[in-house]
């Protein structure tokens, strides 16, 4: 189901992104479910190691952090679509150096 989007979408866009715009094209494919395409959880994958090492942070919590937030998105998104949006949008966006990622409670010993 995912390799035949994700073809999909790289015969709709890859030609212009490569010609145009000198450019590369990954397709990043979902399921409502939170489920990805082998070439969005290659770029996952990726830029949580990246994150990682700038942050210096494991990478376990980086990639944890990235899924769990990312099925959150698309579990918002669907019920959005069901039943429309209700209140206020949130503005606020965070740093990446001001986040922390291991989501852990630490023991602190004085």
């Amino acid at each position: 189901m995912y390799r035949n989007h994700e073809n999909q979408k790289k015969n709709m866009y890859m030609a212009r992104v490569l010609n145009i715009e000198k450019a590369t094209f990954t397709p990043l494919v979902f399921s409502t479910t939170g489920g990805m395409g082998e070439e969005a959880t290659k770029f996952y994958k990726h830029l949580a190691g990246k994150i990682s090492r700038k942050t210096n942070q494991e990478y376990h919590y980086v990639i944890s952090y990235i899924r769990r937030k990312l099925r959150f998105v698309l579990l918002k998104t669907c019920i959005i679509s069901m039943r429309g949006h209700r209140g206020r949008v949130n503005k606020r966006s965070v740093e990446l150096s001001e986040l922390d990622l291991n989501l852990s409670p630490t023991v602190e010993y004085y």
